[in-house]
């Protein structure tokens, strides 16, 4: 099967390498909005997309690291069934979170790529080897980042990600073939 996907050539040249990708949660893995149950639980609603993505990833060879300003169960149910080991719950300042996975990895920024789309996100794009905002990011974070997703946070945007980066790493075809054997 020929894929439909397409990304320039210059975009994937700078997504060559990378072997982690660090996402933030609200606002790229969900769509930012915050919903309380009566007992003050948080609920979340996730993409499945985003979730192929991320469990995708893994079998191309990246591993998908979460960090959060926020925790809840919602939230480590959903990263545990997707198999996604490293994680940061309620972090505030998340590069110290991202140097300590890239160690515990034996890897360093120019292997790492970043999501994410606000203010608290910043550091660790910057710091990436390639960053990605989706497209109801802040103003700061699109601009910050190497490429800015046509969906939006929380509606397939993580998983555009996650496609560049298999093209990118040269897993796409090949995962892609698998399912239409």
């Amino acid at each position: 099967m020929r894929p439909a996907i397409h990304f320039d050539p210059a975009l994937l040249l700078r997504a060559q390498g990378v072997k982690v990708a660090f996402f933030d949660v609200d606002g790229v893995l969900t769509d930012g909005g915050l919903l309380f149950s009566e007992a003050g639980e948080a609920l979340k609603r996730f993409n499945t997309l985003d979730g192929h993505g991320l469990k995708m990833l893994q079998q191309a060879g990246i591993t998908p690291a979460v960090i959060t300003g926020r925790d809840s169960p919602a939230l480590r149910l959903r990263l545990q069934a997707l198999g996604v080991v490293h994680a940061h719950f309620g972090t505030e300042d998340k590069r110290p979170a991202a140097e300590q996975t890239l160690a515990a990895l034996g890897l360093d920024w120019s292997q790492a790529a970043a999501m994410g789309d606000d203010w608290p996100d910043l550091a660790v794009m910057q710091r990436s080897g390639f960053s990605c905002a989706p497209a109801n990011a802040h103003m700061e974070a699109r601009a910050l980042a190497d490429y800015v997703t046509e969906a939006r946070g929380g509606d397939g945007a993580a998983r555009q990600f996650c496609d560049l980066l298999m093209v990118a790493s040269g897993r796409y075809v090949d995962l892609l073939e698998q399912y239409t054997r």
